[in-house]
């Protein structure tokens, strides 16, 4: 048995937990749902939609392009976070096993 790759592989579980916690903590902070537009004499209007166990929630942004920009940002930022979270998922389980052989 090798003990110091072994070592290794408990300081990285460590430390992907870790990064797990710290990207879960930016997700909290970002909206969640998507962005629709909707179309009212001939203006668009758009509203940050998402779901709060049954109840679906719509939340008027406005048709000012800038905030609307921000949001969309945002969005993908949690997005890109929440795959972060699982690629971590994944390689913390396989260290997981790789430890138990």
């Amino acid at each position: 048995m090798n003990t110091v790759f072994y070592g290794v592989v408990e300081e990285e579980k460590e430390r992907n937990l870790e990064r797990q916690e710290v990207y879960k903590d930016e997700i909290d902070k970002l909206p969640k749902g998507y962005l629709n537009k909707r179309k009212s004499k001939g203006i668009y209007y758009f509203y940050l939609q998402r779901r709060d166990g049954q109840q679906f929630i719509s939340e008027y942004i406005g048709n000012d392009e800038a905030k609307v920009e921000e949001i969309r940002k945002l969005i993908a930022k949690r997005k890109h976070y929440e795959d972060l979270v699982k690629r971590l998922k994944l390689e913390y389980k396989q260290m997981c096993k790789v430890v138990k052989e």
